[in-house]
This record gives C-alpha cells, sequence and structure tokens, in this order.
C-alpha cells in the first residue's frame, strides 16, 4: 500500500497529522503501544487543536541490530552497559 493511499481517507485529502513513533524491538506491549497511540493523539488535539479522527500514529520497532548510536549498534552498546 502506497503512503498516499494509507493517509487517505477516502475522500481524496490527506489526512494530517502523521506521527512516526520508532522505538526498539525489544518489550513494548500492547497495552504500551496502544497507551502511546492514545496519548499522542491527544496530546496534538490539546496542544495543536488537531482531529483525532485524522490523526495517525504509526509504531516502527526496531532491531536493535539495526538502530545505531555514537558509531555502534544499540546491541553492542547494551552489552558493554553496567548492570
Amino acid at each position: 500500500m502506497l503512503v498516499a493511499e494509507l493517509l487517505t481517507l477516502g475522500y481524496g485529502e490527506i489526512a494530517m497529522p502523521f506521527v512516526n513513533i520508532k522505538i526498539t524491538k525489544d518489550g513494548a506491549t500492547p497495552d504500551q503501544k496502544a497507551r502511546l497511540i492514545k496519548g499522542v493523539t491527544q496530546l496534538l488535539a490539546d496542544v495543536l487543536g488537531k482531529n483525532p479522527q485524522t490523526t495517525f500514529v504509526v509504531i516502527d520497532e526496531v532491531e536493535t541490530d539495526n538502530w545505531g548510536i555514537g558509531g555502534e549498534t544499540v546491541t553492542v552498546r547494551r552489552r558493554k552497559a553496567p548492570q
């Protein structure tokens, strides 16, 4: 599916806003993700007056081997972290 198709409401207009949350794939529960979606949607409504019915929130879970910080993967950084 094309992003443009995903974002249309069936009336040819683009749904806004579109929020993309990226987190490492290591244990966020379905309940936590649902709370993020609900909270971000409400925040945009409260702060910017955005319509919750046209707010898209997508959570991408990224493997720690595919996420880098300071030239190292998150996997490597976590192995080095003191326990």
